[in-house]
């Protein structure tokens, strides 16, 4: 079975400590590929560094909307420039978070609407953070979007009926274990409507470690599997159907190679992982 978590951040002092070992857990655990990600100018750097050590990771950069209002014309610059490395494969996490307001809205606003601008002369996807704005995100991406490679709403814990609005836009969703907590019956029932090739799998960690794991305080892409095993369970699909078919959608939207042979030992997913 091979897995790539689509949304981690590896860089983070929680997991960049022992980034090794965490990837040897991962890779045990059958997630062989990942995509961290940048949320200011100091991780956009460390993301990309960090793919040059490592084979099958991959970098999304951008400003998350904590952010926003440190956004200059010389920090957008250095995103554009740093977006056309090698191994950068989308822009984001951006978008929009009314729940804490760390930042201003009109700036997150304003940020939002410059990194969709970028992705889209740099013909590279975006990733979506929408917390507590879902009508402003879609409003956004309706007058900045249009262009802009495939979208993603990452973290996806939203209705069926935002679900349905953001595939009617042709947009992608991607879930972390939030799916398999107790109160997000709702991001269940969206997770039901959404087709296995617009749907990919992330940790966002070290955040929001899935069941049965939720007491480990620090999530690590090895912890991926169990919400795959419950999607998987979810849409009564055998697990290794299901991986290979979400596995499928991630390469295509982040335009990924085809990773090298690994002994299956490497990618084979312990028992005692997915029980």
């Amino acid at each position: 079975m091979e897995l790539i978590d689509t949304h981690c951040h590896l860089t983070f002092e929680q997991l960049a400590d022992d980034v090794e070992n965490v990837l040897a857990r991962s890779r045990a655990g059958g997630v062989t590929g990942w995509i961290t990600i940048g949320t200011d100018p100091q991780h956009n750097r460390k993301a990309i560094e960090l793919t040059g050590k490592f084979e099958n990771m991959y970098a999304a950069i951008g400003i998350h909307p904590h952010d926003a209002k440190d956004v200059t014309a010389d920090a957008l610059t250095e995103l554009k420039e740093l977006a056309q490395g090698e191994k950068v494969v989308a822009i984001g996490e951006a978008g929009l978070d009314f729940h804490y307001n760390f930042s201003k809205q009109p700036d997150q606003k304003r940020a939002f609407a410059q990194q969709l601008k970028i992705a889209r002369e740099l013909n590279l996807p975006v990733i979506v953070h929408c917390r507590e704005a879902f009508d402003e995100t879609m409003d956004i991406l309706e007058q900045f979007g249009p262009g802009v490679k495939p979208v993603v709403f990452h973290c996806f814990s939203g209705s069926p009926e935002q679900a349905k609005i953001v595939l009617d836009k042709g947009f992608y969703i991607s879930f972390t274990g939030v799916v398999t907590f107790k109160n997000a019956e709702l991001t269940r029932q969206a997770a039901k409507i959404v087709p296995v090739d617009r749907l990919m799998l992330e940790t966002d960690c070290p955040y929001m470690s899935p069941e049965p794991m939720r007491k480990q305080k620090v999530n690590e892409p090895a912890l991926m599997v169990h919400t795959a095993k419950y999607l998987a369970e979810l849409k009564q699909m055998d697990l290794a159907d299901f991986a290979q078919a979400v596995t499928a959608t991630s390469k295509a939207f982040f335009s990924l190679p085809e990773a090298p042979s690994t002994r299956a030992q490497d990618i084979r997913v312990k028992r005692d992982l997915i029980k």
